[in-house]
């Protein structure tokens, strides 16, 4: 008798399971009703005009980026605190020179050390991304885009130090500017133009 109970318990469930599976795929019929044909005296709608296409975004213009407006304000206590200063350059991409944007390096220039961090920021047109980008990768760099933009960063075989990633010295392209810092995970401190 046992044995028929766990049957019938098995064939109930089996039964259940199918009825709640063809109830879920079957797909309702559509009904067609009166008000949902078209009108005798309906009309044909006007033709919409299309946007015109845009243009490639211009380089963003908001002031003059420093190195110390586009770091943190809290990073900049932090360094000084250490005893850092800044040396400000002209943005680059390999031997391109962007102009408009900042290049900074923060480190204790009173002794030799290699213990430094790098930030810039810079406008810069879609021509001059694309072939700051074309270089860097006939360079060896790598390239590969997420939600932000495209980040090329420096070959793992030439890369001196690296965040937790493994990646190097990188710059984040966007739209209409581009970030730079000696590690991917240090571009989130670049922040310009500031909110």
């Amino acid at each position: 008798m046992p044995l028929s109970r766990v049957r019938a318990g098995l064939l109930t469930a089996l039964t259940v399971a199918t009825l709640t599976l063809a109830a879920c795929s079957a797909a309702p019929e559509p009904v067609v009703t009166d008000d949902a044909l078209p009108s005798p005296n309906a009309t044909t709608p006007e033709p919409t005009a299309t946007a015109e296409p845009t243009k490639d975004p211009e380089p963003v213009s908001i002031g003059v980026p420093t190195c110390e407006g586009i770091i943190p304000d809290s990073l900049i206590a932090e360094y000084e605190a250490a005893g850092w200063s800044v040396e400000e350059s002209t943005f680059r991409v390999g031997g391109l020179e962007i102009a408009g944007g900042v290049q900074c390096l923060w480190g204790d220039f009173t002794v030799a050390s290699d213990h430094v961090q790098l930030f810039g920021w810079a406008p810069i047109t879609s021509e001059e991304s694309s072939a700051a980008q074309a270089d860097l990768v006939a360079a060896g760099w790598r390239s590969e885009t997420d939600g932000r933009g495209v980040i090329v960063t420096e070959s793992t075989d030439t890369t001196v130090a690296t965040d937790d990633e493994g990646y190097g010295l990188t710059y984040l392209f966007g739209d209409g500017w581009v970030k730079y810092a000696d590690t991917k995970q240090s571009l989130v401190l670049v922040e310009w133009p500031r909110s």
